[in-house]
């Protein structure tokens, strides 16, 4: 387990794909419970130990997730990510050419429970949620690009669904269109950078997660346009 940041009230880990952030019906494992185990052996501190999840990452999805240490970060974080006040930047992986250098991207989204999957509906609609999304192409090899997407909202698979439906499916995504599945049963999509307001001290905080060890992933990382 990978810690990127922590203090007396927040902890944060680069999370690898497949990890799930919080239980569920798999009975696997879960991240909040990992940092659990980790807290309480650093400190070493007797009975349950506070770990509060603030967000979520899908599970194929690797890169920042935030974890509350008291109740007090747990609810004001909660409601920083609620107002959108949490500035969320992700890095995709995609084969195809983006249609700009640079665009925003406005949708309407439909989430399919009994699929676990996301539609792009043609107008708005009582049971669809807007998502908006920035995105901007930041580097590129041979046979891929690396995008940079500033996350405005918070929809179920939003930038998994949006970039499949411009062309753009991400690297290793075969629920939303990608040809092939990667090595590691992962998809390329990471969530590289969080920024807010620290719920207690109120002093601005940045989080950076390197990105996974892959060499497709360190190619493009190191050729980004600032």
């Amino acid at each position: 387990m990978e810690i990127i940041y922590e203090d007396n009230h927040l902890i944060a880990v680069n999370k690898n794909c497949h990890e799930i952030v919080q239980g569920d019906k798999t009975g696997d494992s879960p991240l909040s419970g990992e940092v659990s185990a980790w807290l309480k052996k650093k400190y070493n501190k007797s009975g349950n130990v506070f770990t509060g999840v603030t967000h979520r990452l899908d599970r194929p999805v690797t890169g920042i997730v935030l974890f509350a240490k008291t109740s007090k970060a747990l609810a004001r974080m909660n409601e920083k990510f609620r107002l959108g006040e949490v500035k969320k930047i992700y890095w995709a992986v995609v084969k195809n050419a983006p249609p700009h250098l640079e665009d925003e991207l406005v949708h309407w989204l439909i989430r399919n429970e009994k699929q676990n999957k996301s539609y792009v509906c043609d107008a708005e609609r009582p049971d669809a949620k807007k998502a908006v999304m920035r995105y901007r192409l930041i580097a590129r090899s041979e046979r891929y690009h690396l995008l940079e997407v500033d996350l405005k909202t918070g929809r179920h698979h939003q930038i998994r669904c949006q970039l499949a439906h411009i062309g753009l499916p991400v690297k290793g995504d075969l629920k939303y269109g990608a040809k092939r599945s990667n090595p590691d049963g992962g998809i390329c999509l990471h969530a590289r950078q969080i920024s807010f307001e620290h719920p207690v001290s109120r002093l601005p905080v940045e989080i950076i997660a390197p990105v996974p060890e892959d060499n497709l992933w360190k190619t493009l990382s190191e050729s980004v346009i600032p």
